[in-house]
C-alpha cells in the first residue's frame, strides 16, 4: 500500500524450485521486466548456494526471444547469465505446462500457502513484504511432508541430501547486472549513444546490429550474436561526450585526428629531424596562412611524404624549395619526386669503375 495515497498496488511473485527436493524460492517485485527477472534468478541461485545443470525458465519474453520447434534464441541478458554461471538454459516447449510440472505445481501450492498467508496483513514497503515472504518460504521448506515414507523428509532436508551434492559450485564473483540497449544499425559515425555519451565501435561494424551493455563502471559492446567486440570505461563527465578508441577509427579519420592534435611547434620539431632547410620550409608554410591552424594539413602532408626517403634527398628537395621561394606542399612533392628520379638515374648510369688504390688488383694479377 502507498502510504501517501492509500492506494493498493499490484505486485508480482518470482518463484523457482528444484527438481527432486522441491525446495522453494520466492521473491516479490513490482513488475516482470528484465532487470527484476535477472535479479530474481541471481538471488535464487545465491539462496541455493549452488547452480543446477539446467535452468528451465518459462517462455516469457524477458528470458526467451524466440522458441519454436526449429530454433531457440535466448534473450541476450539471459544468455550472459547462462555463460556466467556455466549452466544450460532449456525453456520447455511453448504452451505446454507439462514441460515444467514441478514449478507449475508449486505455483498452485504458493497461491494457497504463500499468497493467502500474505493477504492477512497490509504492507507499506516492498522490503517488509519480502521479509514476510522469506519467513513463510523458510517455514514451507522446513515443513515435513505429509507422507511419512517420503525419503526427503522435508524440502530442505531433500535439498541438502540429494540435490545440492549434484549441483555445481557458484562462481567466485558475483554477477553484475547490466543495462541493455539494442541498436538495429551502428551509425555511420560508428559511435553508440548511452546516457548522453557516445562510445566507439570498430568502424567496419557500420550498418550492422549491435548490443550495448552498461554497468556502473563499464560499457561493453557486442555484435548481434552477443559476441564481445570492445569495452570502454563508463564516463560520467560532461566532457568529452565522445569516447573513442583510436583503433576503431578508419585510416582517414585517424589521419585528421593526428593532424588536429598537434600545433606548429610539433611540426617544427618533426622537421628538425631532416635538417635546417626542412625547418625553414615548414616554418614558411606555417606563416603563409592567415591562421597557423590552416597550414597544419600541408605540414603533415609534407612530412608524411618524406617517410622512407633518405634524409639527404629530403634535405636537398627542401633546399630547392626554399631557394625558389616556393614553400608549398604541391611544389615540394614535385621537387622531391624529381630529386629521387635524378638520384636513381645517376646510380644506374654510373661509370662502374673502381677508384684507384694501391691495394686493388686488376686483371693482370691473375695471369
Amino acid at each position: 500500500m502507498d502510504t501517501t495515497t492509500g492506494e493498493l498496488r499490484k505486485v508480482h511473485i518470482f518463484t523457482t524450485t528444484l527438481g527432486f527436493s522441491s525446495l522453494v524460492y520466492a521473491e516479490i517485485f513490482l513488475d516482470e521486466k528484465l532487470p527484476h527477472f535477472i535479479t530474481g534468478t541471481v538471488h535464487a541461485l545465491s539462496y541455493y548456494g549452488a547452480v543446477p545443470k539446467y535452468l528451465v525458465p518459462d517462455n516469457l519474453r524477458t528470458a526467451v526471444t524466440r522458441h519454436s520447434k526449429d530454433e531457440l534464441v535466448l534473450q541476450s541478458a539471459f544468455s550472459d547469465l547462462e555463460t556466467f554461471y556455466d549452466t544450460i538454459v532449456l525453456p520447455p516447449p511453448p504452451r505446454k505446462p507439462k514441460g515444467k510440472p514441478t514449478v507449475e505445481n508449486h505455483v498452485r501450492f504458493l497461491e494457497t500457502h504463500l499468497v493467502e498467508e500474505l493477504k492477512k496483513d497490509t504492507y507499506i514497503s516492498l522490503e517488509a513484504l519480502n521479509a514476510a515472504v522469506k519467513k513463510i518460504v523458510a517455514d514451507i521448506n522446513q515443513r515435513p511432508f505429509q507422507k511419512k515414507s517420503d525419503i526427503r523428509k522435508s524440502r530442505m532436508n531433500g535439498f541438502e541430501k540429494y540435490d545440492k551434492p549434484r549441483m555445481n559450485q557458484l562462481p567466485g564473483e558475483s554477477y553484475t547486472l547490466c543495462d541493455y540497449k539494442y541498436f538495429l544499425k551502428v551509425p555511420d559515425n560508428y559511435h553508440l549513444e548511452y546516457d548522453a555519451h557516445y562510445y566507439s565501435v570498430l568502424y567496419t561494424y557500420k550498418g550492422k546490429p549491435a548490443i550495448l551493455k552498461a554497468t556502473m563502471t563499464e560499457i561493453r559492446i557486442c555484435d548481434e550474436y552477443n559476441r564481445l567486440i570492445c569495452r570502454h570505461p563508463r564516463s560520467y563527465r560532461d566532457f568529452p561526450l565522445y569516447i573513442t578508441d583510436d583503433n576503431h577509427m578508419p585510416p582517414e579519420h585517424l589521419y585528421y585526428k593526428e593532424v588536429n592534435a598537434h600545433d606548429g611547434a610539433y611540426y617544427r620539431r618533426w622537421a628538425s629531424v631532416y635538417g635546417e632547410s626542412m625547418v625553414t620550409l615548414i616554418d614558411r608554410i606555417l606563416r603563409s596562412s592567415k591562421h597557423e591552424e590552416q597550414a597544419y594539413n600541408s605540414c603533415a602532408g609534407v612530412l608524411h611524404s618524406c617517410k622512407d626517403v633518405p634524409h639527404r634527398l629530403v634535405q636537398e628537395a627542401a633546399e630547392k624549395c626554399v631557394e625558389a621561394n616556393a614553400c608549398k606542399y604541391s611544389y615540394f612533392k614535385k621537387v622531391l619526386s624529381m630529386v629521387q628520379n635524378n638520384h636513381s638515374s645517376s646510380a644506374i648510369n654510373g661509370t662502374g669503375k673502381l677508384p684507384s688504390h694501391t691495394n686493388i688488383r686488376g686483371k693482370e694479377a691473375y695471369k
